[in-house]
């Protein structure tokens, strides 16, 4: 079973990437955030084209803003939208859903970016995580967390630690609230498999991050031990974000039972840039 997750940054303005991604990937279940389109509408723009290639769909979105969803053609069950007692900003936002997949319990989720360090978006964010945390403690054995969770894990998650001080994504009690999923008995796919690989997923649209590879790992799969040990292959579709009209996200395709495409590394192709030297380059909306 090929489970991906992929932050679209706007299904609509995304969707002549998607659909010939689909084609070419043939991923089983796939976790998107930031669809940015209510249900209905979601339905009236993509739910044909996603019959016909065999997924069945679990939506919690909104107009504008947010949106996640889980597409399926490995079995759709016990659906659950958002997280019992989570904050809202102030209403409860469509941040999160699950669902049953070939027997694994798979999480879509879209972590909230937290803005400036003790704002209160900041403030909203940590208290979401814990919502999270307190809904995935009574996970099933076979699960999933897949998504934008807005946090690099460590600052070997970022092209320069120094360019992100005093910005969110990094700081240490973001840190400290992902560190609390891992506790919980969930792995980091990717880091797992990867472990001294420079990997990322998100890159900025300015000052060409993309091209320079001056990005950041904050799109991860998050898994338990019954899950980790059927990874085939874990990688980062680097591929998607290349061309016209990319995501600013790249997705995450992980692999369970067999590898398809073989044991494809965290970076396709490799970066063409090399690593600068600490403090050299800022990010594009520091003055």
């Amino acid at each position: 079973m090929r489970v991906a997750t992929w932050n679209v940054n706007s299904i609509k303005q995304r969707l002549p990437r998607l659909l010939p991604w689909l084609d070419e990937r043939q991923p089983d279940v796939v976790c998107l955030q930031e669809t940015k389109l209510t249900n209905e509408a979601f339905e009236q723009l993509l739910g044909a084209e996603l019959a016909q290639r065999g997924y069945a769909l679990a939506l919690h979105g909104e107009a504008q803003w947010n949106g996640v969803a889980i597409l399926s053609r490995s079995g759709l069950e016990d659906v659950v939208t958002g997280i019992p007692q989570a904050p809202g900003f102030p209403h409860q936002e469509a941040r999160a859903i699950s669902a049953v997949c070939g027997g694994v319990r798979v999480h879509s989720v879209y972590v909230p970016n937290g803005r400036i360090p003790d704002s209160e978006h900041y403030r909203y964010k940590l208290a979401w995580l814990d919502a999270l945390r307190e809904q995935l403690h009574a996970a099933e054995d076979a699960a999933m967390v897949c998504g934008d969770m807005n946090i690099a894990p460590a600052d070997a998650d970022v092209f320069d630690p120094a360019a992100y001080e005093g910005h969110t994504h990094v700081t240490p009690a973001e840190r400290a609230a992902l560190a609390s999923l891992l506790e919980l008995g969930l792995r980091d796919v990717i880091r797992d498999r990867w472990p001294d690989e420079r990997v990322f997923t998100y890159w900025d649209y300015r000052a060409g991050m993309f091209h320079q590879d001056l990005g950041m790992r904050i799109d991860l799969v998050l898994a338990t031990a019954a899950v980790v040990e059927r990874v085939r292959a874990a990688w980062v579709d680097r591929h998607a974000r290349k061309g016209r009209g990319p995501s600013d996200h790249a997705p995450v395709v992980v692999d369970l039972d067999e590898a398809p495409d073989g044991d494809v590394g965290p970076v396709v192709p490799p970066p063409s840039a090399p690593v600068l030297a600490r403090g050299t380059v800022k990010l594009p909306q520091t003055p």
